[in-house]
C-alpha cells in the first residue's frame, strides 16, 4: 500500500517520546534498547539497530539491536569505510539498498542472523562535527524504503544524536580500564614513513592531555595565591623569552618574534587584569585562568576569519603555560628534551615548539599530515611517521619508544638488542653519507651532472656543504610564512635572504617566491575557503593577485642579493606567457622603485619558471626565449598531467612517473630548454629516485637538486651510469605508448 506523506509525521518523536526515552530506562544500554524498539516500531520495520564509534579502537561496534540476534551485541565490529554500515559512518551519507545481500560492499556476520532481511536503510549519526555512529533500519521485502523514509530517518536520528552521544561518552568512559589493558599489550606499530631517522625517548602524549588542565582542576590548586599567580605570569613571560631564543637558534627564519600574539595577550589589560580582579573578589588563581581564557576562546572562535579564529589557539596555548607554571618544574608534565612526542594532530608551529624544546621524534597518530609538515620535519631531521594506531596516546608518560624513520615502524618498550641494533645502524650511515661524497659528479663515461641541494630552511646549509653541493636548486621560501601570525615584513625577509646568500657564497642559488595556496594555506591571509585548492589561488596566482606581499618579498630578494653572483629567482605554478611576463614585469618595477630609493640591490639575477603545469607543454619553445632557466617540478608536473593526487589513497596507483605522457612532458621540455640555450634541471622528487635518474640523464636534464640527505645516494647512482646507456634507456622509454611496456623496461634497466 502507497504511503501517505502525512502519515511520515507521526514517525517524529515528539518531546515528551524524547523525554520518556531518556527517564524512562534504568542505564545506558536499556536507553538504547528503547531506542531501537521505538525507532523500529515508528517505522514498522522488523529491524532497528545503533552502532557506536569508539575512538580509541577507531571501530563501530553493534550496541543495540532489536530484530538481530541478542548475542550479536559488542562482538559485531566494522571500521569506517568496512561493509555498508562502516561507508555510511565514513561518508556521512545515508546508504539505501532494496536487496542489500547483493551488494559487493555489504558486510556479512553470520552471527548476527540477518539472512531474511533484503532492504536496508543506513543514516549516520553526528552531532556537529562529531561523528558519533550508525543507526539502521532492515525489512524483510525487497525494495522496501523509499526517499521519504530517508528523510523521515534523518530527522529522527537528528531528534536523538544528542542523547546517543551521551551515551557513546560515558559507554567509552567506563571501558577505559579494558582499553588500557589494551595498550599495555602494544609491543610493536607498524606506520607510514613521513621523515626518516632514528630516535629513541620516553613518550609524551600531547594535544588533548596537555590541555585537559584548562577545563580539569589538578590536586592542590585551591592553595594557590594571587602572588602564585604573579609569579606564574613572570614564569610564563621568561619561559616564552627562552624559547624565542632558542627558535632563532635552530631556525634563523624566526627573526621575528613567534610568538609576538602570545606576549600581547600578557600586556593586555583585559586579559591578565580580569584574572587578577577575578581572584580579589575570591575566585582560585588558576579558576580565573580558566574563566578569562574561555572568555577569550570563544570570541576568536566564533569569528568569521580564519585568522582570528587562529587566535584561539594562541589563547589556549598561552593560558595552558600560565597553569602549568603555578606548578613547580619538577611537577610538569611538559615535554622535554630527549623525548618522543604522540599526538593526534600536528601544524607546522607545532614542530618547531617540539624540536626547540629538544624532542626527538614525532609519532602523528589517528590522523593526516600535510606535505609542508613532512617537508618541515625533514628540514629539521626529525623523524616523523604516521600510525594509525590510537592506543598510542594512551601510552604511560615515560614509555621507552624506538622510531625507524626510515621504515615506519615503532618499538614500544624495545629490547636492548633491539636498541643497539639501531644505534649501530645510525652511526654507519651518519659516516658513510659524510666520507662518501665527492666534490663533483661524473658519470662512468665522464660526463658531467651538476649536484645541488634543495633547500626548506637555513639550517640545512651547512649539511648541503657538508656534503658538498654544489649550489642549491631550490630554496623554498614560504616558511618563513607559514611559522608567522602574519606576512613577514620586507625587512624580516631580506634578513633571511641575506643569510642564505652568505651561507652559500660563490654558489648558484635559485629562490622561489612564495609558493602558499593548496595545503599551504596561510590564516591569517583570510582567503575564502576553495572548494579545490589545488586549482585554486596558489603560488603565482596567489602572489600576483596580492602584489604589495609579491613586491615586498622580490624586492627583499633584490637587496639580500647585492654584490653576489648567479643569483636566481623562480616563479612557481606558471601556467601562460602573460603570467610570466607579468611576474618578471613585478621584477623590473621594483628594481626601479629600488634604484629611485637609492638602495643597494642586484640587478643581474636571472628569471625563471618552476616547469609544473601541462598548458605550459604547447609554447615551451616560447618560454624558452622568455626564461633564463628552467626548473622542472615533477611532483605537481605529474599530479597535473594526471589529475591524481599521490595522498589520496583511492588514486595513488594512478600516480605513476613513468607514464608514456609524463617521459614525453619531460623529454619534450629538455628539449625546448636545449634548443633555446637555457638551463634545466629537476628539483622534484623524481631526481632522488634510484629508477627514474638515468631517464632524466638520457633526455639531457643534467643537472639534479635533491634535498640534501640524498645527495651520497644520487651521486653514487650517477656515478655508477653511463651517459651513453642513459640515452639509450631514454629512447626506449619514449618509444612505448602503454604504462605497462614503460614498466617492462623500467624493470630490465634495473
Amino acid at each position: 500500500m502507497q504511503k501517505k506523506a502525512s502519515d511520515y509525521l507521526n514517525l517524529l518523536f515528539d518531546i515528551g517520546e524524547l523525554a520518556d526515552l531518556v527517564t524512562g530506562s534504568s542505564d545506558l544500554e536499556s536507553f538504547l534498547e528503547l531506542v531501537v524498539d521505538r525507532v523500529a516500531r515508528h517505522f514498522n520495520a522488523p529491524v532497528c539497530s545503533i552502532y557506536l564509534y569508539n575512538e580509541k579502537s577507531n571501530r563501530l561496534t553493534l550496541k543495540a539491536t532489536k530484530g538481530l540476534k541478542p548475542e550479536a551485541v559488542n562482538k559485531i565490529h566494522m571500521k569506517p569505510g568496512e561493509g555498508l554500515v562502516g561507508r555510511s559512518f565514513e561518508t556521512l551519507s545515508i546508504v539505501r539498498e532494496g536487496n542489500a545481500g547483493k551488494n559487493p560492499g555489504y558486510k556479512y556476520f553470520k552471527e548476527a542472523g540477518e539472512e531474511p532481511f533484503n532492504s536496508f536503510l543506513c543514516v549516520p549519526i553526528k552531532r556537529g562535527v562529531e561523528k558519533i555512529g550508525v543507526l539502521v533500519v532492515q525489512h524483510r521485502d525487497l525494495n522496501h524504503f523509499e526517499m521519504s523514509d530517508e528523510r523521515a530517518i534523518w530527522t529522527v536520528v537528528n531528534q536523538l544524536a544528542g542523547a546517543i552521544e551521551n551515551a557513546r561518552l560515558l559507554i567509552a568512559f567506563s571501558q577505559a580500564g579494558e582499553d588500557s589493558e589494551v595498550t599495555e599489550s602494544l609491543v610493536f606499530v607498524k606506520g607510514s614513513a613521513a621523515a626518516a631517522g632514528y630516535a629513541l625517548g620516553k613518550a609524551v602524549v600531547l594535544n588533548e592531555q596537555q590541555k585537559s588542565i584548562l577545563y580539569d582542576p589538578v590536586p592542590g590548586e585551591d592553595q594557590f595565591t594571587k602572588q602564585d599567580f604573579s609569579l606564574a605570569i613572570e614564569k610564563t613571560t621568561l619561559e616564552l623569552k627562552d624559547l624565542q631564543k632558542r627558535f632563532e637558534q635552530k631556525l634563523p627564519e624566526s627573526a621575528s618574534l613567534i610568538f609576538t600574539a602570545h606576549f600581547m595577550i600578557l600586556k593586555d589589560k583585559n586579559f591578565i587584569g580580569k584574572m587578577g580582579d577575578l581572584i580579589d573578589e575570591g575566585l582560585s588563581p588558576a579558576d580565573a585562568v580558566r574563566k578569562i581564557a574561555a572568555k577569550y576562546m570563544g570570541i576568536f572562535s566564533a569569528s568569521p576569519h580564519a585568522y582570528m579564529r587562529e587566535k584561539a589557539q594562541d589563547v589556549e596555548d598561552l593560558s595552558v603555560r600560565i597553569l602549568n607554571n603555578f606548578r613547580s618544574r619538577e611537577e610538569k608534565t611538559d615535554y622535554e628534551n630527549g623525548s618522543i612526542a604522540i599526538a593526534r594532530q600536528v601544524f607546522p608551529s607545532d614542530i618547531l615548539k617540539y624540536v626547540s624544546a629538544g624532542v626527538q621524534g614525532i609519532i602523528l597518530a589517528s590522523g593526516g599530515v600535510t606535505s609542508h609538515v613532512t617537508i618541515l620535519a625533514r628540514s629539521l631531521q626529525i623523524p616523523l611517521i604516521i600510525a594509525e594506531e590510537s592506543g598510542l596516546l594512551d601510552l604511560p608518560v615515560n614509555t621507552t619508544i624506538l622510531m625507524d624513520g626510515d621504515l615506519g615502524n615503532i618499538y614500544i618498550n624495545p629490547k636492548k638488542e633491539t636498541i643497539a641494533l639501531f644505534e649501530t645502524k645510525a652511526r654507519v650511515e651518519k659516516e658513510a653519507h659524510v666520507v662518501s661524497m665527492e666534490k663533483t659528479t661524473w658519470t662512468k663515461d665522464r660526463k658531467r651532472v651538476i649536484l645541488l641541494a634543495n633547500i626548506n630552511l637555513l639550517s640545512e646549509v651547512p649539511l648541503a656543504k657538508v656534503l658538498k653541493a654544489e649550489g642549491i636548486g631550490l630554496y623554498r621560501t614560504e616558511f618563513p610564512f607559514l611559522i608567522r601570525s602574519t606576512f613577514p615584513s620586507e625587512a624580516e625577509q631580506y634578513v633571511i635572504y641575506k643569510k642564505l646568500f652568505d651561507g652559500m657564497k660563490n654558489c648558484p642559488i635559485s629562490i622561489r617566491t612564495l609558493d602558499a595556496g593548496g595545503e599551504k594555506t596561510l590564516a591569517y591571509s583570510d582567503s575564502p575557503k576553495e572548494t579545490n585548492p589545488e586549482l585554486g589561488l596558489r603560488s603565482i596566482r596567489f602572489s600576483l593577485k596580492h602584489r604589495d606581499i609579491f613586491e615586498f618579498q622580490i624586492r627583499a630578494m633584490l637587496r639580500a642579493a647585492a654584490g653576489k653572483k648567479e643569483i636566481r629567482i623562480i616563479f612557481p605554478l606558471i601556467s601562460s606567457i602573460d603570467e610570466f611576463l607579468e611576474a618578471k614585469q613585478v621584477v623590473y618595477d621594483c628594481m626601479e622603485a629600488l634604484s629611485r630609493e637609492d638602495l643597494e640591490f642586484n640587478r643581474d639575477v636571472a628569471l625563471g619558471m618552476m616547469v609544473e603545469l601541462p598548458s605550459v607543454l604547447a609554447t615551451i619553445d616560447e618560454f624558452a626565449k622568455e626564461a633564463d632557466f628552467f626548473s622542472i617540478g615533477t611532483n605537481d608536473f605529474i599530479q597535473y598531467l594526471l589529475a591524481a593526487d599521490r595522498s589520496n589513497k583511492m588514486v595513488a596507483d594512478h600516480y605513476i612517473p613513468c607514464h608514456p605522457a609524463v617521459n614525453r612532458g619531460i623529454a619534450r621540455i629538455a628539449e625546448a630548454a636545449i634548443a633555446g640555450g637555457i638551463e634545466i634541471s629537476v628539483c622534484g622528487e623524481m631526481a632522488h629516485e634510484k629508477e627514474y635518474i638515468p631517464f632524466l640523464l638520457g633526455v639531457g636534464i643534467h643537472t639534479l637538486s635533491v634535498d640534501p640527505q640524498f645527495l651520497p645516494m644520487v651521486q653514487k647512482t650517477v656515478m655508477n651510469l653511463s651517459m651513453a646507456d642513459a640515452v639509450e634507456y631514454a629512447k626506449r622509454m619514449l618509444a612505448e605508448t602503454t604504462v605497462k611496456g614503460a614498466r617492462s623496461v623500467l624493470e630490465a634497466f634495473k
